[in-house]
């Protein structure tokens, strides 16, 4: 590019009428940023916070300075469903337990690669792909399922946040640079012609600082627990038993207050006391747990199987033939399990399962390129609200095909669904989103997200298989297409 050719797009920008409008541009973009200059009056106005269908959720939640966006949408998910099948007015569980699981079982599956990849060097795509993100914070739905199927759950009670699983970015940093170190370790030790029963004893002793470090940096997760939580006023007495499966034995009863008194009588004598002045107490129904594992935990108070949900996809690239079952390698957290896998669906089958799932009361973990046109402090996703193309004065569209192929739409966050609006045909024109960063931020932590924008830049929902047409659900069964770990849909989510 030549020093005229410099000159001539100078001349263009400050050649009226078009100078005008880009001084404007210039000063409002300048002076508050491009989102904040971009924002549309009219886009916002149109696009409303209120919505045909809601799901009643918790208090929101905060992932921090972390990338834990996929633990925290899967586990909102799930904490809905405990707190309508027992009553709960609020509930959050444990994200720093899972945290701590994910971060132990990533470290081992990286060793596990390391092991059968002896032989590729160190700059072939296999390898560098296997070594770029060791023990990192992102994840899949997936993901979640193989922690909570090993390690169970626990409320956020009996294992609270802390400063690295606030902030995991040092925390992280010397964890991958210690598998790094280890990594070397075992390559140098097979060329130096160390078997198999060998290299898998460094690798096991190895772990063992690998835990050390994950316990110092979160503290130990706790093998039992005891929980209390009380039932809303007037709810009868429900079968602890979540109905999903046969509860573990544990230690478990329903508190009486009163010496046995019934949960209703007890809550319309505290209503009569309290009214009276005559007692203070909150007497409400308790539900009491003494030294309960995570295991149980999970399969006691989770009505719903987390292995009863399928990982949907809209892929429009024609290297990504719809109704295909896909697996992609080396992309478990878990070494024994199986890697990721999902169906490729068009636009108006996933849209469809995804209504059909929240009329029906359950919310929806998905994932998204939640940079896209998005305000992040008023809580919109819509090309109406920003409109960067009056702002530059030219369009920026790509195709969704396009933009997953050249990376433009990464799946970089997740979230949750708790809630649609439906038009007069019956098809979803807005989407209330359940954020992960705090109530500061969107409408006290809820989004809105229009038709238009969902469709474009949604590229996964896990569905219950209950709402997948016979189509989609007969793709499930069969044998996957196997992709390399640099051929993922988008990148994971963090």
């Amino acid at each position: 590019m030549s020093v005229d050719d410099v000159r001539q797009y100078h001349e263009a920008y400050n050649t009226q009428p078009a100078a005008r409008a880009n001084h404007v541009a210039a000063n409002a973009a300048v002076s508050n940023g491009v989102l904040r200059a971009a924002t549309s009056y009219a886009g916002t106005r149109e696009l409303a916070h209120d919505f045909s269908i809601e799901l009643k959720q918790g208090t929101i939640t905060n992932q921090r300075q972390s990338g834990r966006c996929w633990m925290f949408a899967a586990l909102n998910t799930l904490r809905y469903e405990l707190m309508h099948r027992f009553k709960l007015e609020n509930f959050e569980f444990s994200e720093t337990y899972l945290f701590f699981w994910d971060k132990f079982e990533k470290s081992n599956t990286y060793l596990e690669n390391v092991l059968a990849t002896l032989d590729e060097p160190t700059d072939s795509r296999t390898f560098e792909a296997i070594n770029s993100y060791p023990a990192d914070d992102g994840g899949w739905w997936q993901m979640f399922v193989n922690l909570v199927d090993k390690y169970g759950l626990v409320p956020k009670s009996a294992y609270p946040e802390s400063a690295n699983s606030k902030n995991s970015d040092a925390f992280t940093q010397y964890l991958t640079t210690k598998l790094r170190q280890f990594a070397i370790a075992l390559r140098e030790h097979h060329e130096q012609g160390a078997g198999t029963d060998e290299l898998r004893a460094f690798k096991k002793k190895y772990m063992e600082d690998i835990y050390r470090i994950c316990a110092i940096a979160l503290g130990e997760p706790p093998a039992t627990f005891d929980w209390r939580a009380r039932v809303k006023d007037g709810d009868d007495d429900k079968d602890s038993d979540s109905g999903k499966k046969k509860a573990d034995d544990t230690n478990t009863k329903v508190a009486k207050v009163d010496g046995g008194t019934s949960a209703a009588t007890a809550t319309a004598d505290a209503k009569t006391k309290s009214a009276q002045g005559e007692s203070g107490i909150d007497e409400r129904k308790q539900i009491v747990e003494i030294g309960i594992t995570p295991l149980q935990f999970y399969r006691k108070y989770v009505p719903v199987d987390v292995d009863d949900f399928v990982t949907v996809c809209n892929n429009p690239m024609p290297s990504r033939p719809y109704y295909t079952h896909f697996q992609l390698k080396y992309s478990t957290n878990v070494a024994e399990t199986g890697n990721l896998d999902f169906i490729n669906v068009p636009i108006d089958v996933l849209r469809k399962a995804a209504v059909d799932q929240v009329k029906a009361g359950h919310p929806i973990w998905f994932a998204c390129d939640c940079m896209q046109y998005s305000l992040r402090d008023s809580g919109y996703f819509s090309k109406d609200a920003v409109r960067v193309d009056e702002l530059f004065g030219m369009d920026f569209s790509i195709d969704k095909a396009h933009g997953l192929e050249y990376g433009d739409y990464p799946s970089n966050h997740a979230m949750t669904i708790t809630g649609v609006n439906l038009d007069k045909d019956g098809q979803p024109d807005r989407w209330k989103i359940e954020n992960s960063w705090g109530k500061d931020n969107g409408d006290d932590g809820y989004y809105v997200a229009d038709g238009e924008w969902f469709d474009q830049f949604v590229t996964e929902v896990i569905i219950r298989k209950e709402f997948l047409d016979e189509k989609t659900l007969k793709a499930t069964a069969a044998e996957p297409t196997i992709l390399e770990p640099w051929e993922a849909l988008s990148a994971r989510c963090d």
